[in-house]
């Protein structure tokens, strides 16, 4: 028995996968999070709503100084300010970001859209509407990208 996955009570112990939610739309973003519950996978959820807002939280600027490092970005394309692709090229291109997991869920069905996200490593790409199980088997996946002290979701 691991001392960070169980006690003697036999109940998980560590902490909630830390989740940065960058998605402008508020129908979606509740979407995203009852999905997330629904799956039974443990999290804290930040929401920002706009690309500036995603890289100050990323690079803990201003409001965000002590913000926590997220264990997995699920990043909209199609934000106000600055736009998802900039912000992924953002975190790919920073040292200690690059190994952050990042899910684009997008309503864009630009093929350069795809090739670019692509280009810069994401882990996932899902179209909007998004189907919940599609989307819970693809977090699931990234187990491997989380610290020993992130309590994993449940495989079934």
């Amino acid at each position: 028995m691991s001392d960070l996955t169980e006690s003697k009570h036999s109940r998980p112990v560590g902490r909630p996968m830390e989740v940065l939610l960058v998605e402008d739309s508020l129908v979606d973003a509740r979407l995203t999070m009852a999905a997330l519950t629904k799956g039974q996978i443990p999290h804290r959820m930040t929401l920002v709503r706009d690309g500036q807002e995603a890289l100050d939280f990323l690079f803990r600027r201003g409001v965000f100084a002590r913000a926590p490092r997220p264990d997995l970005v699920l990043l909209d394309l199609q934000l106000p300010k600055r736009n998802g692709l900039e912000v992924l090229w953002d975190i790919r291109n920073d040292d200690g970001l690059r190994g952050v997991p990042v899910v684009v869920l997008t309503s864009s069905d630009d093929p350069e859209d795809r090739a670019q996200c692509s280009q810069h490593e994401v882990d996932g790409f899902l179209s909007k509407p998004v189907h919940i199980n599609e989307f819970l088997d693809l977090v699931r996946q990234l187990r491997r990208h989380w610290k020993q002290d992130v309590l994993l979701p449940n495989l079934d």
